[in-house]
């Protein structure tokens, strides 16, 4: 089959999207496929390219904002979904991370042309890559997540005393359509609320402040009809940030053997419940958090989650017996048959 893997992009995810989608290439090279990489902001990658992102991997810390800036004006022109790597292709691949990747921009695009593609829709996309939007459709349908505010517009002051009363010390504050925690803070008081909510404001333009979940993090992975085993993460610093997420070492990934079963069935409904609430296809991953008491908390949820080496998903899938090229392979027949019932 003739495949693309789309990878790359400008947002602050670059480099975690350039070694997810190279690593997924590979696999489905393995499995007998004709696969080209295609990057928005610089086109077709050649196999000097492709060998040379590979070993570069994730740094540990997002890109340069200036350096992204620089490259934006050639990402995403409007001759890039007529490129023959992706006319030609039977099905893209999406390794994109956060921005246009994951906001249903691209998949817009690639509706409009008729070229199948992995992962949810360009609505669904939309919403859960909106983590305000997200908490609400959470709300409505019953599936606890942590109180919450959103930030007045850059130049507006949030007003603390709100904080205090809707949220509490501490809090989480963050970009409302980000991930890879990229420009996420934890604060104590109001003291540094205001310089949490700049720095936020530098990755997008809508900011929230969030309850802060006090307790154990964990995910939950999603791929066709089977929900995948539950993985508790445990950095090694108090904030599981960008660079414990991709630095081999610093994050502790397990199957917990002391969760009750009632705990597995209830986070694993939640996370399904969430899934086809916000309108998920194909696969995706939906975090929590729970609290010293076992209440259960959803944090967000992932239409294209990671597939790095520390990646959640490949970790889940491993744990279920899927080895990830026939993870890989998974996704592309999940969506090959979404896009024929669409």
């Amino acid at each position: 089959m003739r495949l693309t893997v789309l990878l790359g992009g400008v947002s602050a995810e670059r480099d975690v999207s350039l070694s997810s989608g190279l690593r997924m290439a590979m696999a489905l090279r393995e499995l007998g496929h004709t696969v080209t990489c295609f990057d928005p902001a610089f086109g077709t990658l050649s196999a000097d390219t492709e060998q040379s992102l590979l070993a570069a991997g994730v740094g540990s810390h997002p890109p340069a904002l200036a350096d992204l800036a620089q490259m934006r004006h050639r990402s995403l022109t409007a001759d890039w979904i007529s490129h023959p790597d992706i006319r030609n292709a039977e099905c893209v691949v999406l390794g994109l991370h956060g921005g246009q990747g994951e906001d249903g921009t691209v998949q817009a695009a690639l509706d409009l042309a008729g070229v199948p593609y992995s992962g949810s829709g360009h609505l669904a996309s939309a919403l859960a890559m909106d983590k305000h939007l997200t908490k609400i459709v959470l709300r409505h349908v019953g599936v606890p997540t942590a109180d919450w505010v959103m930030a007045p517009p850059p130049g507006e002051l949030l007003d603390a005393e709100l904080v205090q009363e809707t949220v509490g010390w501490p809090a989480v504050v963050k970009p409302s359509r980000q991930g890879s925690t990229v420009g996420l803070s934890i604060v104590n008081g109001p003291e540094t609320l205001h310089s949490a909510v700049e720095e936020a404001y530098r990755f997008d333009d809508a900011v929230m402040v969030e309850r802060f979940v006090k307790g154990r993090e964990f995910t939950v992975g999603i791929v066709g009809d089977r929900i995948l085993p539950v993985i508790e993460i445990v950095p090694s610093k108090d904030l599981y940030d960008y660079e414990c997420k991709y630095t081999p070492g610093m994050t502790r990934e397990f199957v917990p053997d002391d969760l009750s079963a009632e705990t597995v069935e209830q986070m694993s409904a939640y996370a399904k419940q969430a899934f086809e609430a916000c309108g998920l296809d194909g696969y995706g991953r939906v975090d929590f958090r729970m609290d010293q008491a076992g209440g259960l908390w959803c944090l967000e949820l992932n239409t294209l989650p990671g597939m790095t080496p520390t990646s959640l998903i490949p970790q889940a899938a491993s744990a279920a017996g899927l080895l990830f090229p026939a993870l890989c392979g998974h996704i592309v027949q999940l969506a090959l048959a979404s896009r024929r019932r669409g």
